[in-house]
C-alpha cells in the first residue's frame, strides 16, 4: 500500500479523482446557466442539475449520508417547492425580460468576493488537517447516525419541535388571516346586491 501512495502522485489522478473534477465541471457549468438563464422553469430545473452533481460529489468523497440529505431536502423538497411556487403564482413559461434586473456586474463582484473569502476560510482552517483514509470511515451512514444519535440527540429532537411548532404557528397565522378577510368581503358585497335590488 505504501509503495503504491509513494507511486501516486498529483499529476497521476485516479479515476475517483478524475469522476470528481469532471462532475464538478458540469455543476458549475449548470449552476452558471441556472443564474443566467432568463426562463425562470428553466432555472429551476437547472437547479435540480445543480444540487444532484453537490449530491455525486458527496458520494465520490465517500459522504453517502450528505449526500442523500442533499437528494432529499434540497433536491426532493426545496426544488419541488420553487416550482410549486413558481406554478401558483402563474409565472411566465417563457423568457421574462422582467427576470433581468441589470445588475449583473455587482451580483458578479459579490459572487466572486464571497466564493473568495469561502475558499479562504476553508483552507485557512484545513492547512494542517489530515484525514487518514486507511482508518475507519468518517462520512457513512453508520457513523453519522451514531454520532448524531448518541452525541446530538437532544438538539435533534429539538429542532424537530421548533420546526413542529413553526409549521403549525404559519397554518394558525394563515387561518387568522383568511378569517379576518371573509367578513370584509361580504361587507364589500352586500351594497352591491341591495343596489341592484333597488334598481330593480
Amino acid at each position: 500500500m505504501n509503495l503504491a501512495a509513494a507511486q501516486h502522485g498529483f499529476l497521476s489522478p485516479t479515476g475517483v479523482e478524475i469522476a470528481f473534477l469532471l462532475v464538478g465541471v458540469a455543476t458549475f457549468g449548470a449552476a452558471l446557466v441556472t443564474v443566467t438563464t432568463r426562463q425562470l422553469v428553466h432555472a429551476a430545473l437547472w437547479l435540480v442539475v445543480t444540487l444532484g452533481g453537490l449530491a455525486v460529489e458527496y458520494l465520490l468523497l465517500t459522504a453517502e449520508f450528505i449526500a442523500w440529505v442533499q437528494v432529499l431536502i434540497y433536491v426532493g423538497s426545496v426544488v419541488v417547492l420553487l416550482l410549486f411556487g413558481l406554478m401558483l403564482t402563474k409565472a411566465p413559461i417563457g423568457r421574462s425580460p422582467d427576470a433581468d434586473s441589470g445588475n449583473r456586474w455587482a451580483a458578479l463582484v459579490v459572487a466572486v468576493t464571497a466564493a473568495g473569502a469561502l475558499v479562504w476560510v476553508v483552507v485557512d482552517a484545513f492547512r494542517t488537517t489530515w484525514i487518514d483514509l486507511s482508518g475507519p470511515a468518517a462520512g457513512t451512514t453508520r457513523v453519522t447516525g451514531e454520532s448524531l444519535f448518541q452525541n446530538w440527540v437532544l438538539p435533534f429532537e429539538a429542532l424537530s419541535v421548533l420546526l413542529l411548532a413553526a409549521l403549525v404557528g404559519a397554518i394558525v397565522l394563515s387561518r387568522k388571516a383568511k378569517a379576518d378577510a371573509t367578513p370584509a368581503t361580504a361587507g364589500e358585497a352586500t351594497p352591491a346586491v341591495s343596489g341592484k335590488e333597488g334598481a330593480r
